[in-house]
């Protein structure tokens, strides 16, 4: 659910920063209006729709908005970075779980873990018990 006080913050944004906080809303799966008054006091003024009119968000000082901006930026990058990542990551982190799944699957190697390593086997133990769903909570 999406109040009309949320399209009203994003219409204040140029379309290009609508598309960036509507991402923002999603991933965050928060579409409150605190959250996207949030997202609208750290748009830089260059994307906002009236980039003439200064900003002024109650109780903010022009310093604070802008360490609040370059924050911001900084956090959508991270966000990128992850997401360009996710699926080859997730992919290996399968694959890296089947292999030590065949290793213990193989008496020896779990003869000799237990002997000489016994905390790698406990550990690999772990790795092979985690479900998808475990997964995705941990990230």
């Amino acid at each position: 659910p999406c109040t009309n006080a949320v399209f009203d913050a994003l219409r204040k944004m140029k379309t290009m920063r609508q598309i960036e906080a509507a991402e923002l809303l999603v991933n965050a799966n928060n579409y409150s209006v605190a959250y996207v008054n949030a997202i609208l006091a750290g748009t830089p003024q260059a994307q906002l729709v009236e980039s003439s009119k200064p900003k002024k968000v109650k109780g903010i000082t022009p310093e604070a908005m802008a360490r609040m901006e370059q924050e911001l930026a900084r956090l959508q990058e991270g966000i990128a970075s992850i997401q360009d990542t996710y699926g080859q990551d997730h992919l290996h982190l399968t694959v890296i779980k089947g292999y030590v799944g065949k290793l213990l699957g193989n008496a020896r190697v779990v003869r000799y873990l237990t002997q000489n390593h016994p905390e790698f086997l406990g550990e690999f133990q772990t790795i092979t018990e985690i479900t998808p769903a475990e997964a995705a909570d941990a990230e």
